[in-house]
C-alpha cells in the first residue's frame, strides 16, 4: 500500500508500532455520509456566475450543463451546487474568475517622465498622483524606468503583487523597443541563448523585428526578467541604444489602445488569467 505524502499536521505513530504495518481499511459504516451539495454552505453556482457578469443565471446553468465551468479544478455536472466566492476557485471554459469585491487590480498606461512610486519627496510625478484615491491599498506590480512608458499594474492584493513582481513565478513581459541601427539576422538566436552583462547573465524568451525604417528599428522583446533597465542594457550591450521603450504587455494582460495616462479596472477573467499564471 502507498503511504500517503507527508503534511506538516500528521503525526508519527506511537511507540509499538512497526514502521512496516499497514492501518487497516476504513468501515464503510465507521466513514461520515459526504454532504450533499445542496446542504454545503455558500450559494448557488449558477447565482455567483451570474453576478460575475458571466451570462444570465439560465444561461450560466445552459454553461454548466455543457461542461464549461469548473470548481477547483473539477468540471461541475449537476446543478444547484453550492459554492463560497472567498474560497472556491471557479473557472469557465479554464478561464480562472475573481470573485472578490474588496480586491481590486487596475492597468495604466505610464507616460515617461513618471516615476514608479505612490509619492515622492521631491514633488516629482508619480503613479500615485495618476491612481489617487480609486482604492485603498495600492501597490504597484513591479517597477518601469522613469523613461519607460506603458504598462504598469497596481492592486490592493498583496499576495498577487509579491507573486507577478517575484521571478521565480517566471511572468513574461513584452517591450516594444526603438533601436538605432539594423538588426543582425542571428540576434533573435542570440538572445534566446542567453548574453552576458556584468551583472549575470541573461536570456529572452522571444525576439523578433517588428519595423524598419531609415535606419531606426522597432523590435519585440519578451523576457521574465526583472533587473534594473534590463531591456534597455541588453540591447545596448548588442549594439543596438534604445530610444523609446515601451512596456506592451504583463502576463496575459495587454496594454492594447488604452492611451497615455489612462487607467482602468482589470476584467474579473483577466484578474483571474493572472491568479492561475501565478498559482493562486
Amino acid at each position: 500500500m502507498n503511504s500517503a505524502p507527508h503534511d506538516e499536521n500528521t503525526t508519527d505513530a506511537g511507540e509499538g508500532w512497526s514502521e512496516d504495518m499497514e492501518l487497516a481499511p476504513v468501515h464503510p459504516g465507521d466513514r461520515e455520509p459526504a454532504e450533499p451539495d445542496d446542504e454545503r454552505e455558500g450559494e448557488r453556482l449558477q447565482k455567483v456566475l451570474a453576478r460575475a457578469g458571466v451570462g444570465s443565471r439560465r444561461v450560466c446553468e445552459d454553461m454548466i450543463d455543457a461542461g464549461r465551468i469548473s470548481v477547483n479544478g473539477r468540471t461541475v455536472t449537476v446543478q444547484g451546487m453550492r459554492v463560497d466566492p472567498l474560497r472556491d476557485k471557479i473557472a469557465v471554459d479554464g478561464a480562472r474568475l475573481e470573485l472578490r469585491d474588496d480586491r481590486v487590480t487596475y492597468a495604466l498606461n505610464k507616460p515617461t517622465g513618471v516615476i514608479t512610486a505612490m509619492s515622492d519627496d521631491r514633488n516629482r510625478p508619480t503613479i500615485g498622483d495618476m491612481v489617487g484615491d480609486l482604492a485603498p491599498g495600492l501597490v504597484h506590480v513591479g517597477r518601469l524606468d522613469q523613461d519607460t512608458e506603458g504598462l504598469l499594474l497596481v492592486t490592493n492584493d498583496g499576495e498577487l503583487a509579491h507573486r507577478l513582481a517575484h521571478p521565480s513565478y517566471e511572468v513574461r513581459k513584452t517591450y516594444l523597443a526603438q533601436v538605432s541601427g539594423s538588426v543582425p539576422r542571428d540576434l533573435a538566436k542570440r538572445l534566446r541563448a542567453g548574453v552576458e552583462l556584468d551583472d549575470g547573465p541573461v536570456r529572452v524568451d522571444s525576439f523578433r523585428v517588428v519595423d524598419t525604417h531609415a535606419g531606426q528599428s522597432v523590435v519585440e522583446v519578451v523576457l521574465h526578467e526583472g533587473r534594473k533597465h534590463i531591456v534597455r542594457r541588453l540591447l545596448a550591450h548588442v549594439g543596438l541604444p534604445v530610444s523609446r521603450l515601451t512596456r506592451t504587455a504583463v502576463g496575459p494582460v495587454k496594454l492594447e489602445r488604452m492611451r497615455v495616462g489612462s487607467i482602468r479596472r482589470l476584467s474579473r477573467a483577466e484578474v483571474g488569467a493572472l491568479q492561475e499564471q501565478v498559482g493562486l
